[in-house]
C-alpha cells in the first residue's frame, strides 16, 4: 500500500527525473527512515544517485548525536553516500533573536542548500508527510486569515540550483509506521514529540485523532484543498503583479514601496490584498512571525482614512505612512542627530544620506537655477557671508516672496504635501541671523538684508535620489 501509493504519487506529480542526484535529510526517525529506505529500493530502476545528510541540532546533547550516528551506520550498512554536521542553535538563535524551531530550521535548511551546492545534487528530498500537512493547515488557520497561508506545504518547490521535493506527503503517519514495521526498521524516536507544549504536538495528539475518525482520508482532502488553494494563488498572483507594475514604484536598494492610493483603489478589493501581501513579500528577506490579519486589517482602515498623515507599525521596523494620497512602505530609520554643518564659499558639505552642497562665487549665472540651485546676490563687503546647512529645527521660518510676513517651514512641507517620515531630515540653507534661504528642492526665500550686486553666491544640492 505505501509503495504504490507513493509510486503513484511521484509519476502524477513528476517529482523525479531518471539518472538524478538526490540529496536526502534524515534524522532517523520513523518518516526519514522510511523515505531512505524507499528511496534504496527504487533507486536501481530509476538510477539513482544517493546522498545523505543528517543534523545535530545540539538540542538534546547525547541523544541526537546517537541519532545521527544510527543514520550513519545504516548508511554504512547500505553503501549510501552519508554527510553530517553538528550546529550550535542556542547561539544562533540568541544572535538572530530567533525562536528555538526557526532558529534550527533555518541552520538546517542552510547545510542543506550547502550540500546541495557542495554535491550538485537535483533534488533534496525530505520526509514530510500528509498527517504534517494536516497540522500545518490546522495551525495556519488559528494564526491567520490569510487564505494564501492555507496552501501548507509545497510538494516541490525550487531550492538551490534545484528542486525540493516530498514524496510522503501522499501517505499517513500510520502508513508509515506500517512500513517501517514490515521492513524491519527500528528507528530512533524523539522523546519530545510526545509532550504537547509544542503547538504542533498539540495538534497532533489532541485534536487529529478526532478529525481523521470523521474522515479517514482527511490527508487527501487537505492535500487537494492545498493544491487548489496554490494554483489559484499563482493565479492571482500573477494579475497582481502586473497591477503592481503599473502603480507601485520599488526602491530594491532602500527597501521603500511608493504607490498612489488612487490607482491603488481603483481595482478589486482581492488584488489590493494581493497587492499589500506581494509589498510586504518584497520588503521582508522572511515575513515574521508577528505579521498577522490585524496588520491588514490597519492598512485597509489607513487607506481609506480621511486624515492626511497617518503611520501604522508592522514588525521589524516596517511603517506604512499615509500622506495625502500617497503611500509609504519604509522601514523605520535609526535616529539622527540634529545635522548641522558650516558651509564655508568656496566648499562643499556631505550630508549623513549621501547627497552634497555646494557653494561657490560667480560673477554672472550662466545656468538656470531650477529647483536644485540657488543664487545669493551679494556685495564686495558681504562676501564673508556664513551659511548652514542643517535639518530643520521647532520653529523655522523664511520669508517667502509676495508674502508680507515670514512662514512657517512645517507649513511650507504641508502645502507641498512633503511626508511626515521625510520632514524631520529636509536640508535647509540657513544665514549666520538663522534665516532660511532655502527648503531645498521646495521654496527659495526672498530674505531681507542682502543688497543685489555683480558677485553671487551659487549653492547647489546633488543627490541620487530625486527630492
Amino acid at each position: 500500500m505505501f509503495k504504490q501509493e507513493v509510486d503513484n504519487f511521484i509519476k502524477r506529480y513528476a517529482l523525479f527525473k531518471p539518472h538524478s542526484t538526490l540529496l536526502i535529510g534524515v534524522s532517523g526517525g520513523p518518516d526519514s527512515m522510511a523515505l531512505l529506505h524507499y528511496l534504496n529500493v527504487i533507486k536501481k530502476a530509476w538510477d539513482f544517485q544517493l546522498i545523505v545528510v543528517s543534523v545535530d541540532h545540539g538540542l538534546r546533547g547525547e541523544e541526537s548525536k546517537v541519532d545521527v550516528d544510527y543514520v550513519s551506520a545504516f548508511c554504512a550498512e547500505q553503501n549510501i553516500a552519508f554527510y553530517r554536521t553538528a550546529l550550535d542553535v542556542p547561539s544562533f538563535k540568541k544572535e538572530h533573536k530567533l525562536g528555538t524551531q526557526e532558529a534550527a530550521r533555518n541552520m538546517r535548511y542552510r547545510f542543506f542548500a550547502d550540500q546541495m551546492d557542495q554535491h550538485k545534487a537535483d533534488y533534496l528530498v525530505l520526509g514530510h508527510h500528509g498527517d504534517d500537512q494536516i497540522e500545518t493547515v490546522l495551525m495556519r488557520l488559528t494564526r491567520t486569515a490569510n487564505p494564501s497561508s492555507l496552501a501548507g506545504i509545497p510538494v516541490k518547490r525550487p531550492f538551490a540550483d534545484g528542486e525540493l521535493v516530498r514524496p510522503l506527503l501522499s501517505v499517513t503517519k500510520e502508513e508509515i509506521e506500517s512500513y517501517c514495521q514490515e521492513n524491519g526498521i527500528i528507528p530512533r524516536r524523539d522523546p519530545s514529540n510526545e509532550e504537547d507544549v509544542y503547538t504542533r504536538n498539540y495538534f497532533r495528539i489532541h485534536l487529529l485523532p478526532l478529525l481523521k475518525k470523521q474522515n479517514p482520508n482527511l490527508h487527501r482532502s487537505v492535500r487537494k484543498l492545498s493544491e487548489s488553494i496554490r494554483a489559484d494563488n499563482a493565479y492571482m498572483n500573477e494579475q497582481a503583479e502586473k497591477v503592481m507594475d503599473e502603480i507601485v514604484q520599488l526602491s530594491n536598494e532602500e527597501k521603500q514601496v511608493t504607490c498612489s492610493i488612487k490607482l491603488f483603489k481603483k481595482h478589486p478589493f482581492a488584488l489590493q490584498r494581493r497587492i499589500f501581501h506581494l509589498i510586504l513579500s518584497h520588503l521582508y528577506d522572511v515575513l515574521p512571525n508577528g505579521l498577522h490579519f490585524g496588520h491588514e486589517e490597519q492598512f485597509f482602515d489607513l487607506i481609506h482614512s480621511e486624515r492626511a498623515n497617518v503611520t501604522i507599525d508592522l514588525p521589524k521596523d516596517l511603517q506604512i505612512t499615509k500622506s495625502y494620497q500617497t503611500l509609504y512602505f519604509h522601514f523605520r530609520e535609526e535616529e539622527i542627530a540634529c545635522f548641522s554643518a558650516y558651509l564655508s564659499v568656496p566648499s562643499q558639505v556631505y550630508l549623513p544620506t549621501g547627497a552634497v552642497v555646494s557653494a561657490s562665487f560667480v560673477t554672472a549665472p550662466t545656468v538656470q537655477e531650477g529647483k536644485n540651485r540657488l543664487f545669493i546676490p551679494i556685495s564686495d563687503i558681504e562676501q564673508d557671508v556664513h551659511l548652514t546647512v542643517r535639518y530643520r529645527q521647532d520653529g523655522d521660518r523664511m520669508y517667502v516672496k509676495g508674502l508680507d510676513g515670514r512662514k512657517k517651514i512645517k507649513d511650507i512641507f504641508i502645502d507641498k504635501k512633503i511626508p511626515l517620515h521625510k520632514r524631520n531630515t529636509w536640508p535647509l540653507i540657513v544665514d549666520q541671523q538663522g534665516n532660511v534661504l532655502w527648503v531645498i528642492g521646495l521654496t527659495k526665500g526672498a530674505v531681507k538684508g542682502y543688497s543685489g550686486g555683480s558677485q553671487f553666491i551659487q549653492i547647489e544640492y546633488r543627490s541620487n535620489e530625486k527630492i
